[in-house]
């Protein structure tokens, strides 16, 4: 195969690897949210706030990997 061939399939197989963690945190988040609110609905308005809060840091690793890989296309 190519070297570039072989660069592009690395990155297609790292950035497959590197959004799995945050689409599980996203799933797991949301899951856990939901039945935190179904537990104790007066307890929404913390538990949506936490949940926007960790959810926003979990896409931001998912945005990282995208840079990394973004910016190893063009090396």
């Amino acid at each position: 195969m190519d070297p570039e061939v072989m660069k592009m399939l690395a990155i297609g197989i790292g950035v497959g690897l590197g959004m799995l963690g945050p689409a599980l945190a996203l799933g797991l988040i949301g899951f856990s949210a939901l039945q935190g609110i179904a537990r104790n609905p007066e307890a929404r308005g913390p538990i949506m706030t936490n949940m926007i809060l960790v959810a926003g840091l979990a896409e931001a690793i998912g945005i990282y990997v995208l840079i990394v890989a973004i910016l190893l296309i063009f090396l």
